[in-house]
């Protein structure tokens, strides 16, 4: 029987990522999957106002998800303190958070094998500084210089890169990452 997963993200680049991200780690844990997307614009205050109301909604339904995944950027703040303004404690289904630190983009040229795999030419890892926009640019500059025009600043290759990424090299070298994939396995086997 499929578990219902209620993917609760910041924009279409968390729902690319997140979404096969855990697309990948229930198909290793041998569990079927059915993603519910419950997407936000505007940032990360408004992830959390649409998050409250839609906890308040999920204790009064009949059949709640399964497991819920929150994904929002930590843009700089640290994932600690990210993680204290998302009100998990209020929910009544297990939760996985996804908090990359400090964006989505970040994750996508960690391992440059899986990269390289996808747009036939490698990358390095990204460095960890926080400056606006800078994760979004550097993705796009290694995808321009896998000779590819990305038409959505890179996000697009999401699957095909994740598809092949070495899961645990590449969470090694980024702790949002490895505490995501952590709490999601560990979410999905009941601990």
């Amino acid at each position: 029987m499929a578990k219902t997963i209620a993917a609760f993200v910041e924009d279409f680049a968390h729902r690319q990522v997140i979404g096969v991200l855990i697309k990948r780690v229930t198909a290793e844990q041998g569990i079927g999957v059915r993603l519910e997307w419950r997407n936000v614009c505007h940032g990360h205050g408004q992830v959390v106002r649409e998050l409250k109301e839609y906890l308040r909604d999920l204790k009064r339904q009949g059949s709640p998800p399964d497991l819920l995944v929150i994904g929002t950027d930590a843009n700089c703040r640290g994932l600690l303190e990210r993680t204290r303004q998302i009100p998990v404690d209020d929910s009544p289904v297990p939760t996985a958070l996804a908090i990359p630190d400090p964006h989505i983009e970040r994750w996508l040229p960690l391992d440059g094998a899986a990269f390289k795999s996808a747009l036939g030419h490698g990358c390095r890892a990204p460095d960890r500084k926080c400056t606006h926009d800078r994760y979004k640019q550097a993705l796009r500059e290694a995808i321009l210089e896998a000779g590819v025009t990305p038409g959505l600043s890179g996000i697009e290759f999401a699957e095909d890169i994740i598809q092949t990424i070495d899961l645990d090299r590449a969470a090694s070298t980024d702790s949002s990452l490895r505490r995501f994939l952590d709490n999601l396995r560990s979410t999905l086997r009941g601990r």
